[in-house]
């Protein structure tokens, strides 16, 4: 598993970075009024606004759908705005699969052994459904993007220590492998269940606990 979410994507990400007084202005978007309208962003709210408009497009029509003109328009600032932000669509993408593994990484890290990593992943990809589409779609985004790959080794890394702890007795001898096995189970296990191939055989039950129980048959001392 790598790493790097800049929402587990491309660096650690999860929030923006906050806008340095150097830096240009956000382009404006129209004020509220009495009347009504649109309410205006204030100064370095818009780029979260895009990441979230751009999240909800995802989630609702996958990252195809997505568009920065749209976006601009969703946000009611110019066409060019999301661009002061991520150059184009692939930076946007990036951003996004950085800010997914960073938020990956966090909660991998509170993991209390192997079992719960896994069950921490699954939760992961639950509710956080577009970035967990994104960070899986290479094609989409910018490979070599410094805070992407770093965000990505380090949700790597809290997957690896998870599986050290576990005694060899538990996992076999080859900690390497006992890693993509486990990471396989993990991520499998989540994209069926958010494809909706496991209704059947998940039915009512809490899939966080259907986990447990798949984890336990394969990781005996977890």
């Amino acid at each position: 598993m790598t790493k790097s979410t800049r929402t587990p994507s491309t660096g650690p990400a999860g929030s923006p970075r906050p806008t340095g007084p150097s830096e240009p202005s956000e382009p404006s978007a129209p004020s509220a009024n009495k009347s009504g309208g649109r309410r205006g962003y204030h100064h370095g709210d818009l780029r979260r606004a895009i990441v979230t408009a751009a999240l909800d497009v995802i989630s609702a029509e996958g990252p195809s759908a997505l568009s920065l003109r749209d976006l601009a328009r969703r946000a009611g600032v110019s066409h060019a705005a999301p661009a002061h932000h991520f150059k184009d669509r692939t930076g946007l993408l990036t951003a996004i699969a950085a800010e997914g593994y960073g938020l990956l990484a966090a909660t991998l890290a509170e993991a209390a052994d192997l079992k719960d990593a896994g069950v921490r992943y699954v939760r992961f990809a639950r509710e956080h459904p577009a970035h967990f589409q994104v960070m899986f779609t290479p094609e989409l985004l910018r490979g070599n993007d410094l805070e992407l790959t770093t965000a990505r080794a380090i949700a790597g890394e809290r997957l690896r220590d998870a599986v050290s702890a576990v005694p060899p007795e538990g996992r076999g001898a080859d900690a390497r492998l006992a890693g993509v096995a486990a990471w396989s189970l993990a991520h499998g296990f989540a994209t069926l269940l958010l494809s909706h191939n496991l209704d059947g055989p998940v039915g009512d039950q809490d899939p966080e606990e259907v986990f447990r129980t798949l984890s336990g048959m394969l990781f005996r001392a977890t």
